[in-house]
């Protein structure tokens, strides 16, 4: 995989920028929202290439099968998910998560207790239109924060059921995006295939306990 930098993320140390004052909220229908903050990570580059080397020296990433139609096929991308009590495979990703729980507790009412990982290698890989509904989410508000690192892919939401009101944002170098509110039950988010050649990029999704 060859990942072009980002002449904006010319930062050697990894590490994060103030959410307070920096996020910028977007409401959405049928009570969901999303926050934006760019470049929330620095260095994002850099974590990059450390999460992608795979082995001990990076993450274990997990080629999954999947039941399409008639026959099984390889998941569009590579995936990893650490549980609450799993240690994270970069420091960094435990102060993210630490941040981001104590930027959003009071609303949120909980931490954020897990980490799941995507790697996208190329425009090949993909994930279809869903919402993260395993769990307390189907019938609960909450929260998932994405950040991403690596060459920047589109990250779309459309309505449940249509209606209009899609939108869609390109993410990467160190982004964050928080899905919020009734988002999960409401709303689908995607990563669309695309037909431009595209380097890798790491989606890193922080949730609470029970919520999938």
């Amino acid at each position: 995989m060859s990942l072009q930098g980002s002449l904006l993320d010319q930062v050697d140390e990894v590490g994060l920028r103030p959410l307070a004052g920096a996020i910028r909220r977007v409401p959405l229908s049928r009570g969901a929202w999303i926050d934006l903050r760019p470049g929330w990570l620095t260095g994002a580059d850099e974590l990059f290439g450390r999460l992608s080397l795979g082995g001990s020296a990076g993450v274990d990433w997990r080629a999954e099968r999947r039941q399409m139609y008639d026959r099984e096929v390889d998941t569009p991308r590579l995936l990893r998910f650490y549980h609450a009590h799993e240690q994270l495979p970069d420091p960094v990703l435990a102060q993210a998560r630490a941040a981001l729980t104590e930027h959003y507790r009071a609303e949120l009412g909980e931490p954020f207790t897990t980490a799941g990982m995507c790697l996208y290698r190329d425009g090949h890989d993909s994930v279809a239109w869903h919402g993260d509904r395993i769990g307390r989410s189907s019938t609960q508000d909450t929260m998932v924060a994405i950040v991403s690192v690596g060459q920047p892919r589109v990250f779309a939401m459309r309505p449940v059921g249509g209606g209009g009101g899609a939108i869609r944002h390109t993410l990467g170098h160190g982004d964050l995006i928080v899905m919020g509110g009734s988002a999960q039950r409401t709303w689908e988010h995607a990563i669309p295939k695309s037909t431009k050649a595209t380097g890798p990029r790491i989606s890193i999704q922080f949730r609470p306990y029970d919520v999938r």
